[in-house]
């Protein structure tokens, strides 16, 4: 009997109740805060300016829509001696100063550098920004050391700098930070995934011919928005011959008979991402799907298994075939296939495990990393393949599970 996936990481309802702890939004917060903190003061810059929308959240719990990701058009500031700055756009600025009384009123700014460029340069919008950016550390006390940049337009860059700041690198200091998670993160990340495990048996009951792959990629959607998801980044909806090579995204191809179709849902709840691959057949399953399966689950295995404080990530990259053993060229081409990245407010955190950096460049894993593990395999039909993801929280003893719809076994759906 093949054993089923279980997990001791919970995954509470998600409304606030008060007979029962779930994520404590104050404490989070507040971890949020100290682990930046720390990670700043260990390293050598003054300050920490951040454009990136998941870095802006993690520093300041603000968030105004995903229509606002990566527009590099709202930023936040961070030094060793204040408390968080948040420039952001338009009306949002005011929305903070009623609503987020974690933040100073007077530390929540409205701000515009351009939106990359559709307002020129010329105007001078950044410019004031970067003079401002300067008053502030001019009045922490902090305008003389480094300050750390995550993201920034050309035009920014190069007004920060004719402003006196010597910008430097503050991407790996913020991602310093993010690496490990604490109970409110990892719980926060337990119900998105638990919500991905009701999409799954969506798709498991509709996953027959005559339906698109479009068709369960909208479904799939609005099923997540239904069920508290605050956005749906992507849906991989792949069958058939689409599925070797990976495409990396769905058409409106109709499923048929014997197709094998697998699945990536990308969301976000409270802002905290799933990865979560699925593998199926349709209706009936060729010699060629399970020995595809059958691979990819043994590397997946053999992978979670390896997992503990302390072990390298070329450990378990090692674990993995090459990139020529499975049809590639390169690392660089197979790279993302036979993979692993950590999960948080952004979907690619600490650490990246995949041959291409890993086996030269090791990452130690650490108690509290959650990440995802993935595995691709190519079947011998020339057509088919199997991939595979589960995402996993790193305690003291090994990994723990956080994704649960059943993959132990390649799953048929609606047999014949």
């Amino acid at each position: 009997m093949v054993e089923f996936a279980q997990s001791n990481i919970a995954a509470p309802g998600i409304q606030t109740v008060d007979w029962e702890e779930r994520v404590d939004v104050e404490r989070l917060r507040r971890y949020r805060s100290e682990r930046a903190r720390q990670a700043l003061e260990a390293s050598d810059l003054g300050a920490l300016l951040v454009f990136e929308s998941s870095n802006i959240r993690y520093l300041t719990s603000t968030h105004i829509g995903t229509w606002a990701y990566n527009k590099t058009e709202r930023w936040a500031l961070l030094t060793r001696t204040g408390e968080p700055w948040i420039w952001d756009f338009g009306s949002a600025a005011k929305n903070h100063r009623l609503h987020s009384p974690w933040l100073k009123p007077e530390q929540s700014r409205g701000g515009n550098v351009g939106l990359q460029g559709a307002i020129a340069p010329d105007t001078g919008l950044p410019k004031d920004a970067a003079q401002e950016i300067a008053a502030v550390l001019r009045d922490e006390g902090v305008a003389d050391l480094p300050i750390g940049v995550d993201i920034a337009e050309i035009a920014v860059l190069r007004e920060l700098e004719a402003a006196g700041m010597d910008v430097r690198d503050g991407q790996q200091v913020m991602l310093n930070a993010r690496e490990i998670k604490n109970q409110d993160e990892i719980l926060l990340l337990s119900q998105a995934a638990a919500m991905v495990d009701g999409v799954y048996q969506d798709i498991s009951e509709m996953l027959k011919p005559g339906i698109r792959e479009n068709d369960i990629a909208a479904h799939a959607t609005k099923r997540l928005i239904e069920m508290g998801s605050e956005q749906v980044e992507a849906i991989n909806s792949i069958a058939g011959e689409r599925c070797s090579p990976h495409p990396h995204v769905f058409s409106d191809r109709y499923v048929r008979p014997g197709d094998n179709a697998y699945f990536d849902i990308i969301h976000a709840y409270n802002g905290y991402r799933t990865c979560y691959y699925r593998t199926f057949a349709v209706g009936r399953a060729s010699t060629a799907h399970y020995d595809a399966y059958v691979k990819a689950r043994e590397w997946i295995d053999a992978a979670i298994q390896a997992v503990k404080p302390g072990v390298g990530t070329d450990e378990i990259a090692r674990l993995w075939p090459k990139a020529e053993e499975f049809g590639f060229d390169s690392e660089m081409e197979a790279f993302g296939l036979q993979f692993g990245h950590g999960l948080g407010l952004g979907l690619h955190e600490r650490p990246i495990i995949s041959r291409l950096n890993s086996l030269e460049h090791p990452v130690e894993i650490q108690e509290g990393m959650v990440f995802a593990l993935e595995t691709y395999c190519p079947a011998t039909d020339g057509r088919s393949a199997a991939r595979i993801e589960e995402e996993i929280v790193v305690t003291s003893n090994g990994a723990e599970l956080l994704t649960l719809f059943p993959a132990e076994e390649l799953f048929v759906t609606n047999p014949y």
